[in-house]
């Protein structure tokens, strides 16, 4: 079935995805039981009954780490793409350059990532 050329194939799926989400969601809605109770709605904590306010001071000393993450993450999943359609005469040399000036974009944050690692004992 030609929908589209090769990007119909993608719609389709994206479609059949979506068609799924709402029938398994639907289907859940209709199929479980409701029988509201304070004890259940209770919040549960590891088998502990809950104490204090629910708020928080949160600790901001992986901060660094998780910045690092979203910038690996970022930087593998536009690198893998990339790569994957590298042909050197087709792209060119401006194509190496356009990765290098983005590759020293995400390196910005992640060297002031690692500069707040280091500083970590301040939080």
């Amino acid at each position: 079935m030609v929908l589209f050329g090769d990007i119909g194939s993608v719609f389709v799926m994206g479609l059949v995805g979506i068609i799924f989400i709402v029938l398994i969601v639907a289907a859940s809605r209709l199929l479980a039981p409701r029988k509201p109770n304070p004890i259940k709605n209770a919040p549960f904590e590891c088998g502990q009954v809950p104490v204090g306010a629910g708020k928080m001071h949160f600790m901001m000393q992986y901060y660094a780490y998780l910045l690092m993450f979203i910038v690996f993450d970022v930087l593998s999943m536009f690198l893998y793409a990339w790569a994957a359609a590298y042909k050197p005469m087709t792209l060119g040399l401006s194509s190496d350059w356009i990765v290098t000036i983005f590759m020293g974009m995400l390196f910005v944050p992640m060297g002031f990532a690692v500069y707040l690692a280091g500083k970590r004992e301040l939080w």
